[in-house]
C-alpha cells in the first residue's frame, strides 16, 4: 500500500467526527466552570497569605522632652511630704458641739470660727460674775461716801474739842470711826478686784465656747459632728472627742529623706537638690537641704536629712512619697519643657503629602496593628530625636523607619532587638 492511501486509512471523515462528538459535547462547559473554580480558590488563597501576612517592624518608646538634671546628683534618697506646722485643734473646756464649720479642703484664717460649743451654762456663770461685780462696785461706793462723811465730822469734832466744846473723847470717836471705814473701803476694793477677776474668767470660759484657727492652714481631717461631746481630755469609752479636726500650714511643707549613714558624708546643710513627687514624676521642684538631724535610726541604719522645697504648689500635699536627688552645683534655670512627646526621627515617614507616626495598637485578639496619626513635627530636634507635639503619647510604641507597604491597620510583627 502507497503512502497516500495510508493517509486516506488515517483521516476522519466530517460526518463521523460529528456523530461521534455529539454525545460528549456538553461535558466541556462543566470541565471550564471547575477549571475557573479552582483557579479562584487558589487566587483567594494566596490573597489570604499575601494580603495578611505580618509586616515586621522595628519599634520604640516615645519620651517626653524632661531636662535631665539627674546626672549631676551625688547621691538620691526617697521620703516623705511632712508639715514643720500642723495642729489637732480643739476645746479647751468640755462642751457640746452646736454647730461645726469645718469640712477636709477648707483654707481657714487665722482666728476664723471653725466650731461653737453649748454656751447656756457659761453664759449664765457669765451673768452672776459680772452681777456680783456690780454689787462689790456698789459698796465701794456707799463706802466711800461713808469715809467722806466720817472724815468731815472727825473734823468737825476735832476743831470743837479745841475750843473746849466738847471732850476730847468724841474727837477721838470720830476719827476712829473714819479709820474703820477707811479700812472697810480698801476691803471692799478688793472684793471688787476679785469680783472683775470672776468676770474675766467667765468670759474667758464663755469664749472657749468658740473654738478658732490657730494659723492660716487648710482643714486636713474632720474629726467631730455635731451633739458629740468634745474634750481637751482624753476620756473612756469613746464617748468624747479630744478634737474637732487638724488644720496643716501648707507654707511649711518641706522634705523628710532617710540617707544610708554610710553616705551621709555627701550631704551638707544649704546643698541644693531637687525634689520629685511620686505622683508627678515629669515635675522637678528645686530644694535645698535644712538640717542634717542629728541622731541615726539603729534598725535601718539611716540618718534623717530635712529639705526645703522651693516651691510652693496646691498639688503637694503631706505624706505624699518623693524622691530627692542632691546636687554638686544649683541648676540653672531654664524655660519650661516643651509640650509633646520625642520620638526618632526615622519614625516621621511621609503618606499621601504628610508627615505621619505608625502608632502600635492591640486588637481584642491582641494582634498588633499600626495606627497611623499625622502629625505637624516641631523644628526642635535632640540628636536622633524629633519633639512631636500632638497625637502622640508618652509612653506610645511607635515604628522606626515604616516600610512602604506599611499603612494604616495593617498587621504588624515587632522585630526582636539585636543583642
Amino acid at each position: 500500500m502507497s503512502n497516500a492511501d495510508l493517509l486516506k486509512e488515517l483521516r476522519i471523515d466530517r460526518s463521523q467526527r460529528e456523530d461521534h462528538g455529539s454525545p460528549g459535547s456538553g461535558r466541556w462547559p462543566w470541565m471550564l466552570a471547575a477549571i475557573f473554580i479552582v483557579l479562584a480558590l487558589l487566587g483567594g488563597a494566596g490573597w489570604m497569605l499575601l494580603g495578611h501576612q505580618r509586616i515586621v517592624v522595628q519599634t520604640a518608646v516615645a519620651v517626653s522632652p524632661a531636662n535631665d538634671s539627674e546626672a549631676g546628683a551625688v547621691l538620691q534618697a526617697t521620703g516623705y511630704v511632712t508639715a514643720r506646722r500642723q495642729a489637732t485643734v480643739s476645746a479647751q473646756i468640755t462642751g457640746t458641739l452646736t454647730d461645726v464649720m469645718i469640712e477636709e479642703g477648707d483654707r481657714v484664717k487665722k482666728d476664723q470660727v471653725l466650731a461653737r460649743l453649748d454656751d447656756s451654762g457659761y453664759r449664765a456663770a457669765l451673768d452672776a460674775a459680772k452681777a456680783a461685780a456690780g454689787a462689790a462696785h456698789a459698796l465701794v461706793a456707799q463706802y466711800q461716801a461713808q469715809l467722806a462723811q466720817n472724815l468731815r465730822d472727825a473734823d468737825r469734832e476735832k476743831k470743837l474739842a479745841a475750843q473746849g466744846l466738847v471732850a476730847t473723847q468724841l474727837a477721838e470717836q470720830a476719827r476712829t470711826l473714819a479709820d474703820s471705814t477707811r479700812s472697810q473701803l480698801v476691803s471692799q476694793q478688793r472684793q471688787a478686784v476679785s469680783a472683775d477677776a470672776q468676770v474675766t474668767e467667765a468670759q474667758v470660759n464663755f469664749d472657749y465656747c468658740v473654738v478658732r484657727a490657730p494659723f492660716d492652714g487648710v482643714i486636713t481631717t474632720k474629726d467631730a459632728q455635731v451633739g458629740e461631746i468634745i474634750s481637751p481630755f482624753s476620756a473612756g469609752g469613746g464617748f468624747t472627742r479630744t478634737g474637732i479636726g487638724t488644720i496643716v500650714d501648707m507654707d511649711s511643707l518641706e522634705v523628710d529623706v532617710d540617707v544610708n549613714e554610710a553616705y551621709i558624708g555627701k550631704v551638707k546643710a544649704n546643698m541644693p537638690a531637687e525634689a520629685v513627687l511620686d505622683a508627678y514624676p515629669d515635675w522637678k521642684i528645686p530644694a535645698h537641704v535644712i538640717a542634717i538631724v542629728p541622731t541615726a535610726d539603729r534598725g535601718k541604719a539611716t540618718i534623717k536629712v530635712r529639705v526645703a522645697l522651693e516651691q510652693k504648689d496646691v498639688r503637694i500635699v503631706p505624706d505624699m512619697g518623693v524622691r530627692v536627688s542632691f546636687l554638686d552645683v544649683k541648676p540653672k534655670a531654664t524655660a519650661q519643657a516643651p509640650q509633646g512627646v520625642l520620638v526618632p526621627v526615622t519614625a516621621i515617614a511621609q503618606r499621601d503629602g504628610h508627615s505621619v507616626v505608625f502608632v502600635l495598637t492591640r486588637d481584642t485578639s491582641d494582634h498588633a496593628k499600626a495606627q497611623q496619626r499625622v502629625v505637624t513635627p516641631a523644628a526642635q530636634t535632640y540628636g536622633d530625636l524629633r519633639l512631636v507635639p500632638d497625637e502622640v503619647a508618652p509612653g506610645d510604641t511607635v515604628v522606626i523607619a515604616p516600610p512602604p507597604d506599611l499603612r494604616n491597620g495593617s498587621d504588624v510583627q515587632i522585630k526582636p532587638a539585636s543583642p
